[in-house]
């Protein structure tokens, strides 16, 4: 029997180290609170939305906030009075506070099914790449714009690069309560309009070019004044505008026209009376 009790206490203490480096307890997870020696001081109890637990000989002592074996430290300095140097192992059998927050207009509405802004559970240890993931279609979301808020902190991580260009020295292990932000792609978008069979706007993407957007919009109209395309762009301090002679690139080859566009362009094809 006593084989067994050692065993049984060996693995608890095996457990609270795995969690003790990722996971940090907090209000409603079950914990199981094992002391060597004294298993009348031992029991299970539930976090209290006071951020307290329970426990014979400890009373009320603070739980949420930290991780296992800062707990069983804890405990074990309180309860020296009535167990000589006390051995005890703080397990997490039970988690209902690793979750995390996603808001913003990039995530209001849904797309194919996909994304949308409230409380997401965290099934375990989670990067923020396979978070993303879970999340599925992006296209309303501005990534270069969309950021971490950690314990009331902006994190610096790049949201573009990781999910985009496939960066994963920007992945980083997501935290129960952080609070992801993702605006709306509005002012990423590049609006084709005038003498094509289909106007519309286009998510902007990296290098993408007039070409691109015209055939996107259904290629010109019968009306069209190829060599005379129009970009608005904004700058600085006032509207520029850029003449395109499409004409050129398309049936003469002259890809310098193929110019590179920006996010908010307008791309204003215009017509001929004839």
């Amino acid at each position: 029997m006593k084989k067994i009790v050692i065993c049984l206490v060996l693995f608890l203490m095996i457990s609270a180290v795995a969690l003790a480096d990722d996971y940090v307890i907090g209000d409603g997870d079950s914990l199981q609170v094992a002391v060597w020696g004294a298993p009348e001081l031992s029991a299970g109890v539930t976090v209290r939305p006071d951020g307290k637990i329970t426990l014979p000989g400890a009373g009320d002592i603070v739980a949420s906030g930290f991780t296992p074996d800062q707990l069983s430290k804890r405990l074990s300095e309180k309860l020296e009075e009535f167990v000589k140097k006390a051995i005890v192992t703080v397990t997490v059998t039970g988690i209902t506070n690793n979750k995390v927050y996603v808001f913003g207009g990039g995530v209001e509405k849904t797309v194919q099914g996909a994304t949308f802004s409230g409380v997401y559970f965290l099934p375990g240890r989670t990067t923020l790449l396979k978070f993303l993931c879970r999340l599925g279609n992006l296209q309303n979301a501005d990534l270069k714009r969309t950021y971490i808020v950690r314990n009331g902190n902006k994190l610096d991580v790049n949201f573009y690069d990781l999910f985009v260009k496939g960066d994963l020295s920007k992945d980083i292990l997501l935290q129960a309560e952080d609070m992801i932000y993702m605006p709306d792609n509005e002012l990423n978008k590049i609006y084709v309009m005038g003498a094509v069979n289909a106007p519309k706007s286009i998510f902007y993407r990296e290098g993408i070019r007039i070409l691109d957007a015209i055939l996107e919009a259904g290629s010109f109209t019968k009306f069209a004044r190829e060599n005379d395309v129009l970009i608005l762009r904004k700058g600085s301090e006032k509207i520029e505008e850029i003449t395109v002679k499409m004409k050129n690139l398309m049936k003469e080859g002259d890809l310098t026209q193929n110019i590179n566009l920006m996010p908010g362009d307008f791309v204003i094809i215009k017509e001929s009376l004839f």
